[in-house]
């Protein structure tokens, strides 16, 4: 677990999922921690706000108020995601999910010019980026432009570093699977990995966590996907 004492960090979609996992890591080890999502929230030691990732006026505010902070991580997703196959997709719900994108790049270029210049900011991909999986090319477009915003950005915010997480499929509260249907789901999602199984949302988080504290990465996606892209 890293050693945050003196640090404030930002999460926004820190309140469910792999935002609520770093959250929770990012206080265990002793950071000051905002957590942002649309909706109420109440978690122990941790300051809770309501924020949209859309909302340029309330994020401005968010981080003029914490002006000097020095983490920023957002695993929001911006709203729905189109899934399906693409020759019968609606197009507005594909060119909908863009809103993850546009809540990223909200957030680096209003957050940025109020962190502390040795800080680091964090973004959520997804490895449909890089592997085709049937039903999600929306989703993996959205995420190869991520990786790409995290590639090329990383050169326009330094010395800020910027780097992203690449899961593969995660067990998280965003499933509305129950029981067995939702066992199942997982199990044949990931049969066919190199680590045949669901990941949690603490693996992903700690991945962020080493991106946060290692002072020598930027520009970087690293993937925590059981295997899913190499497979």
């Amino acid at each position: 677990m890293g050693q945050f004492t003196n640090k404030k960090a930002i999460v926004l979609g820190g309140t469910s999922g792999i935002g609520l996992s770093t959250t929770q890591m990012l206080r265990d080890g002793g950071a000051e921690v905002i957590a942002g999502s649309r909706r109420e929230c109440e978690i122990d030691g941790v300051e809770c706000v309501q924020v949209d990732v859309l909302d340029r006026e309330a994020l401005s505010a968010l981080f003029e108020k914490h002006h000097g902070f020095d983490y920023l991580v957002n695993a929001a997703t911006g709203g729905s995601r189109a899934v399906g196959p693409f020759l019968e997709m609606d197009l507005d719900g594909f060119q909908n999910s863009f809103a993850k994108l546009w809540g990223y790049t909200n957030s680096v270029r209003l957050g940025v010019p109020h962190m502390s210049q040795t800080g680091a900011v964090v973004l959520i991909s997804g490895y449909p980026a890089r592997r085709w999986r049937a039903g999600t090319i929306a989703i993996g477009s959205v995420g190869g432009s991520v990786e790409a915003f995290i590639r090329l950005g990383a050169n326009e915010i330094k010395p800020v570093r910027l780097n992203g997480v690449s899961p593969g499929l995660i067990d998280t509260p965003m499933s509305p699977l129950k029981g067995e249907e939702r066992a199942n789901f997982y199990q044949k999602g990931t049969s066919g990995h190199i680590i045949p199984r669901a990941g949690t949302t603490d693996e992903v988080a700690a991945a962020a966590i080493f991106l946060l504290e290692n002072e020598f990465v930027t520009g970087t996606i690293v993937d925590v996907d059981g295997g899913a892209i190499a497979s």
